[in-house]
C-alpha cells in the first residue's frame, strides 16, 4: 500500500513539474541552451505549426488556454486538489498535444517527447484512489 502511494506522489510531482517546466520555457526561465522555445512568440509559432487547421486569429488564444491549462492542473496536482479529475483533465490535454503533434509533424516528435506517456501517467493518476499527501484529506477531516 504504501508503495502504491509513493508511486501516486510520484505521478503528481512528475506531471506537475512537466508542465511547469514547459511554462518557464514559454516565458523564457530556461537558459537559451537547454529551451525547447525560449519565449513566447516561438511557442505561439510552434502551436500554429502543430495546429494548421486552426485560424491564426485562434492560435494565440489557444496558447493562452494550454498555458493557463497546464498551470492551474499542475498546482492542483502538487497539492493534491481534486488529483483524480485535474489528472483526467490532464490525460485529455496531453493527448490532444501527442495527437496534434502526431498529424502535423509525425510521430517521433510525440514519441521522442514521451507525450503519449505523460498522457497515459496522467490517466493512470486518474484512477488511484488512495489519498496521500492531498488536501482533499485535509478539507475532509476539518468538515468532520
Amino acid at each position: 500500500m504504501r508503495t502504491h502511494k509513493s508511486i501516486k506522489l510520484f505521478l503528481r510531482l512528475a506531471i506537475s513539474i512537466g508542465f511547469l517546466s514547459a511554462v518557464a520555457d514559454r516565458f523564457g526561465f530556461w537558459s537559451v541552451e537547454v529551451s525547447a522555445w525560449g519565449n513566447w512568440n516561438n511557442f505561439i509559432e510552434y502551436t500554429r505549426l502543430i495546429n494548421p487547421l486552426i485560424p491564426d486569429v485562434l492560435i494565440s488564444p489557444l496558447g493562452i488556454i494550454a498555458t493557463t491549462a497546464e498551470i492551474i492542473f499542475a498546482l492542483c496536482m502538487i497539492i493534491g486538489y481534486k488529483t483524480e479529475y485535474f489528472a483526467k483533465l490532464s490525460g485529455f490535454l496531453l493527448l490532444f498535444f501527442a495527437l496534434a503533434m502526431t498529424f502535423s509533424t509525425g510521430l517521433k516528435g510525440a514519441f521522442d517527447y514521451s507525450v503519449f506517456t505523460a498522457s497515459a501517467g496522467a490517466f493512470a493518476l486518474s484512477l488511484m484512489k488512495d489519498k496521500y499527501l492531498e488536501i482533499d484529506i485535509i478539507i475532509a477531516k476539518k468538515r468532520k
